[in-house]
């Protein structure tokens, strides 16, 4: 990377994410590759920054939460779904699943003030592969889903995929983005990106990403890329809350309230 940049990178390595954002933190480290989850400490705790993410290889840059259904079913959106969800039994994710359960668990059900437990005629959990075949099998009547699972479908059995129907689609759940400090100096900023973005054009380039996970590169990017995320963290500490014993109702509400308010804000 010297010769490409003309700056001298130092690598640092760290046995998880807490130790890199304690050195970025102490400015040890300038220039980190995180999860979101991680991204979003960095930003918040280390004068961290997002400025690129990873692009995969067929070029996306993440994937989406689904809720599917059969082609001929009479469930068109989401509206249909809630509206007659007594009538449908419903297929769920794994609990640990964040596409499969924690993604609708915030933006389907609990954005509109639902229930899933008591809303649905049935509901059962399982994984994306149980409840996709569950789906074409016509045991359940709309169950979540995530894109990678459909495309899956659609390159090996295309014409399975033209007996689903997406119903709702969730907002992107982002690859992951690269982070530098803020206070780097402006023209190390530029040449720090523009060898991001651009790396992956050449042949060899393209074999060490495809080493790491099948990526293809780089694109430009921003602390916008981690509001969803901010928002499924914020819930899963509300539901943790709600389900905490050790508050009283008092102390439930008030923490509860607090965490809306920065929900409402993301929000916006």
């Amino acid at each position: 990377m010297e010769k490409k940049t003309g700056l001298t990178i130092k690598s640092f390595y760290a046995p998880d994410y807490a130790g890199v954002i304690e050195a970025m933190r102490f400015n040890k480290v300038q220039v980190a590759w995180y999860g979101n989850k991680a991204a979003i400490d960095a930003v918040d705790r280390a004068n961290g920054e997002v400025f690129a993410q990873v692009l995969r290889a067929d070029g996306t840059l993440g994937y989406y939460s689904l809720l599917i259904t059969q082609k001929d079913s009479p469930y068109n959106n989401l509206n249909d779904v809630l509206k007659n969800s007594k009538n449908i039994n419903f297929g769920i994710g794994d609990p640990g699943s964040t596409s499969g359960f924690l993604v609708p668990s915030y933006y389907v059900f609990a954005q509109n003030k639902v229930d899933s437990r008591t809303a649905f005629k049935t509901i059962r959990n399982a994984s994306h592969g149980a409840n996709l075949q569950a789906i074409l099998a016509r045991q359940l009547d709309v169950a979540t889903n995530n894109t990678e699972e459909t495309d899956k479908l659609e390159a090996t059995k295309p014409e399975l995929a033209k007996e689903i129907k997406i119903v709702w689609k969730s907002p992107l759940i982002p690859n992951d983005p690269i982070v530098w400090r803020k206070d780097l100096d402006p023209a190390v900023k530029a040449k720090i990106k523009g060898f991001m973005l651009a790396y992956g054009k050449a042949d060899s380039d393209k074999a060490v990403l495809k080493n790491i996970y099948n990526y293809s590169g780089f694109k430009e990017s921003s602390n916008e890329q981690l509001v969803p995320i901010r928002q499924l963290e914020l819930f899963k500490d509300r539901r943790k809350v709600e389900n905490d014993e050790a508050y009283n109702a008092d102390e439930k509400a008030k923490l509860i309230a607090e965490i809306d308010k920065k929900l409402a804000a993301l929000n916006k």
